[in-house]
C-alpha cells in the first residue's frame, strides 16, 4: 500500500469496466474484477427499488490488499455525502483527503456523490459491512473527475460484492436503496417501544443520579407522554471517578440504588421500559474489572483512566457478553444502551501496516485512460490473476483477526443471549458511528452522536441515520434546552427530532409552566404524526444545504417542518386530508409552493406552546402562497371537502 501514499497513484491508468456510469478500475495485481449481470448473485432477492442492478464482484488473488477505483466525470457535483460525513459534505481535493478506516463499529463502506439537484452521480456500497474496509474519496485536479478508493485485505480466493445505484435518483432514494439491498443477516425486531418518546439522565442528572430522583423524573416523563427511560452513566460503583476511571465492574452503586432491582420494578410499572447504559468494552483503572482484565486490553486511554478490551481475544469478548447479559437478568431490564463500541477501531490497524498510514498530502495526479470494457447488464472482466473461491469471512478470535469481525462476532452471541430473556421486546440502543447497515441484526434505536443543545446537529444526524437504519427505529441525541429561555427557543430542540424518536433530557421538575406545556404539546403532536414522520416518504434536500426544509408524506397526510426562514416548500394539496406546516424559525410565516389547483382549506394556527393562534377558511395555490404560523408555532391545513384518494 506504499505506493498509494502519493496521490498521483492513485489515479493510474489501468483496464476498466463501465458500470453505471462509473469507471471501475483495479489498481493491484492478483485480483480478478468482473460484473454480475442484474438479477443474479447478490442481487437475488433483494427489494424492488434495490434493483435489479449490476453488482460489483471482486475476487482476491494472491496479493494481500486489493485496491478498487470508482470514478466518475465532475458533471454538476455539488457534495458528497457518506455515513461518517458529519459537517464535511462539501467537495474535497483527492489529495487532502488521507485514507480512513471504515467498518462495522464506524461508518459503512459506502457512499454518494450528487448534483445541485440532489440526485446521484455516483452511489455505491460494499457488502462487507463488518470486516475493515481503508476508503479514500476526492476530487482529482488534472483528470477533472471525481474518484473513490476502496482497499480491502482480502486472503486468497476471498471476494466481496459492491452495488452501484443507476446516475440520477434522488439521493437519498438511492442510500436507502443500497442499503436494504446489502445482506445484514437479519435486522433485529423492533418493537413499538422503540417508537415512543424517552427520557434520558444524562443531560439531565448526568452521574447524580439515583432511586429517588430517578423515580420522580421518571413519573413526570411519563405523564408527559414518554413510554422509555435510559439510565445512563452513573448508576454503576466508582462512577463518580474521573473520566471512566470506574468503568468494568457493572454491579450498582448500593449507595445511590440500594435495591436496583425494586428501583427499576417500580419504574416499569409507570409504563415505561427501562434501559440501563453500559460500555462493555471499557475498563477503568479503580476497577477489579481492570486487575482482572488489563493483559486483554492493551490499548490505555490516559485522559479517560481507562483501557479498552481487544474484542479480538476470546476472553474480553466473553467478559463483554457476560457483563451485559448478566445486568439484564438480574435486574429485569428491558434492554440496554450499549456505549463507545466505536474504540475498538484501536485494534483496527494492528495487524499490520494498512492503507491509513500515510497523510494524503500532495498534488494531483494524472487521469486514467478509458480503455476496457463497456458493460450495462451484462458481464465484463478485467483479466487478473484469481485463485480459487473462499466464504470472504473469518472468525475473529485472536490478536491478528480483524477487529470488525472479532465486534461481529461479539454481539452475535450478546443479541442470541439478551433474546433468550426478552425475546422480540428486547431494546438495544446503538450511537454513531456504529449505526450502518452492519449493525442492524445488533440494535433497533439507532441514535445521533452527541450534540448537547445543538438543534442543527441533530436534525443533521437524525436524517443522517435515517437513511441508513432500515427497520431500527431512529434516535435523536438526548433533548436539552435552557429552563430560562423563552418556550419558543426550547421547542426548537424539539423540532430538530421530528423525524425520529425524540429523546428527552431535562429536569421536567425545574421546567417552567410555558416549557412544560410546550414539551407536552410538541410530544403529542409527535405521537399523533408519528406514522407520517417516521415511515412516510421523506424529502430533505441536499445534505450540503443541511436540510432547510424536510416534507414527510404518507397516504394522504403531509408535515413539512421548515428549519431556515424564506424557504420555500413545494406540496400538492389535491387529495390531501392534511398537511401540518412546523415553522422552527423565528419569522412569523412560511411559504408554499401548491402545485396542481388550488384548494380550499381550513388554516388552524398554534403557538409554540399548543394554544390556538387563529383558525380560517381560505383558497391556497395554485402557486407561492404564504402563511401566518407563530415562531416555533404549528400550522394545519385540512381541506373542507378532502378529494377522497392523493394525487
Amino acid at each position: 500500500m506504499a505506493e498509494f501514499a502519493d496521490p498521483a497513484r492513485l489515479w493510474v491508468a489501468r483496464d476498466a469496466l463501465h458500470v453505471q456510469g462509473a469507471r471501475v478500475s483495479l489498481l493491484t495485481d492478483g485480483a480478478r474484477l468482473s460484473v454480475e449481470p442484474a438479477g443474479e448473485g447478490a442481487d437475488a432477492g433483494a427489494a424492488a427499488d434495490a434493483g435489479p442492478f449490476p453488482v460489483l464482484h471482486v475476487q482476491a488473488g494472491g496479493a494481500a490488499t486489493t485496491v478498487l477505483r470508482l470514478d466518475v466525470p465532475l458533471g454538476d457535483a455539488a457534495g458528497y455525502w457518506h455515513p461518517g460525513a458529519g459537517w464535511d459534505r462539501h467537495l474535497v481535493a483527492d489529495w487532502a483527503n488521507p485514507w480512513r478506516t471504515v467498518g462495522l463499529v464506524d461508518s459503512a463502506p459506502l457512499g454518494c456523490l450528487y448534483d445541485t439537484a440532489g440526485r446521484t452521480l455516483l452511489a455505491f456500497g460494499s457488502d462487507r459491512l463488518a470486516a475493515t474496509t481503508r476508503l479514500r474519496f476526492g476530487v482529482g485536479e488534472d483528470s477533472g473527475r471525481f474518484g473513490v478508493w476502496l482497499a480491502m485485505d482480502l486472503r486468497a480466493g476471498e471476494s466481496c460484492r459492491i452495488r452501484l445505484q443507476p446516475p440520477g435518483r434522488p439521493w437519498a432514494d438511492a442510500v436507502r436503496a443500497l442499503t436494504r439491498g446489502l445482506p445484514d443477516g437479519g435486522a433485529l425486531p423492533t418493537p413499538d417501544a422503540a417508537r415512543t418518546p424517552a427520557y434520558s439522565t444524562w443531560y439531565a442528572m448526568h452521574r447524580d443520579v439515583t432511586a429517588e430522583g430517578v423515580e420522580a423524573e421518571a413519573e413526570r416523563a411519563a405523564a408527559a407522554g414518554c413510554g422509555v427511560l435510559l439510565l445512563d452513566d452513573g448508576w454503576q460503583r466508582h462512577a463518580q471517578g474521573a473520566g471512566y476511571s470506574g468503568s468494568g465492574d457493572w454491579t450498582p452503586d448500593p449507595v445511590k440504588f440500594p435495591d436496583f432491582a425494586a428501583h427499576v420494578k417500580a419504574v416499569q410499572g409507570m409504563g415505561l421500559r427501562y434501559v440501563a447504559w453500559i460500555a462493555p468494552l471499557l475498563v477503568g483503572e479503580r476497577t477489579a474489572a481492570h486487575r482482572e482484565m488489563a493483559a486483554f486490553a492493551p490499548h490505555a486511554i490516559d485522559r479517560l483512566g481507562c483501557r479498552v478490551l481487544d474484542p479480538r481475544r476470546p476472553e474480553a469478548r466473553r467478559f463483554a457478553v457476560d457483563s451485559c447479559v448478566e445486568l439484564v437478568r438480574r435486574y429485569g431490564l428491558d434492554g440496554l444502551k450499549i456505549d463507545f463500541l466505536d474504540f475498538a477501531t484501536a485494534y483496527a490497524d494492528r495487524a499490520g501496516e494498512g492503507a491509513g498510514s500515510d497523510d494524503g498530502a500532495g498534488a494531483g495526479g494524472g487521469a486514467s485512460t478509458d480503455a476496457g470494457t463497456d458493460v450495462a447488464t451484462g458481464a465484463g472482466t478485467v483479466p487478473e490473476a484469481a485463485a480459487g473461491a473462499g466464504p470472504g469471512t473469518v472468525s475473529g478470535a485472536g490478536p491478528g483477526a480483524d477487529v470488525g469481525l472479532a465486534v461481529r462476532e461479539l454481539l452475535t452471541e450478546l443479541r442470541d443471549r439478551l433474546r433468550e430473556l426478552r425475546g422480540d421486546e428486547l431494546l438495544v440502543e446503538l450511537r454513531q458511528p456504529y449505526t450502518g447497515p452492519g449493525m442492524h441484526g445488533f440494535g433497533n434505536l439507532l441514535r445521533a452522536a452527541d450534540c448537547p443543545a445543538d438543534a442543527t446537529a441533530n436534525r443533521v444526524r437524525t436524517l443522517d441515520v435515517g437513511v441508513l437504519a432500515g427497520t431500527a427505529a431512529v434516535h435523536s441525541d438526548m433533548l436539552m434546552w435552557d429552563p430560562g429561555a423563552p418556550a419558543q427557543a426550547a421547542a426548537r430542540q424539539l423540532h430538530s427530532a421530528l423525524f425520529a424518536t425524540p429523546q428527552i433530557s431535562v429536569e421536567l421538575a425545574r421546567l417552567p409552566a410555558e416549557q412544560h406545556a410546550m414539551t407536552v404539546f410538541w410530544l403529542d403532536f409527535w405521537r399523533t404524526h408519528r406514522d407520517v414522520l417516521t415511515r412516510g416518504e421523506l424529502w430533505t434536500g441536499r445534505p450540503d444545504l443541511l436540510h432547510q426544509t424536510v416534507t414527510a408524506s404518507l397516504g394522504p397526510r403531509a408535515v413539512i417542518a421548515y428549519y431556515a426562514e424564506h424557504r420555500i416548500a413545494p406540496i400538492r394539496l389535491a387529495g390531501r386530508t392534511e398537511v401540518a406546516l412546523v415553522n422552527s424559525t423565528a419569522a412569523a410565516e412560511v411559504a408554499l409552493d401548491v402545485e396542481g389547483p388550488g384548494v380550499r382549506v381550513r388554516c388552524e394556527a398554534f403557538d409554540a406552546c399548543g394554544r390556538p393562534a387563529g383558525s380560517d377558511p381560505r383558497t391556497l395555490g395554485p402557486g407561492l402562497t404564504r402563511i401566518a404560523v407563530p415562531p416555533s408555532g404549528l400550522c394545519v391545513l385540512r381541506p373542507e371537502s378532502p378529494d377522497a384518494s392523493p394525487r
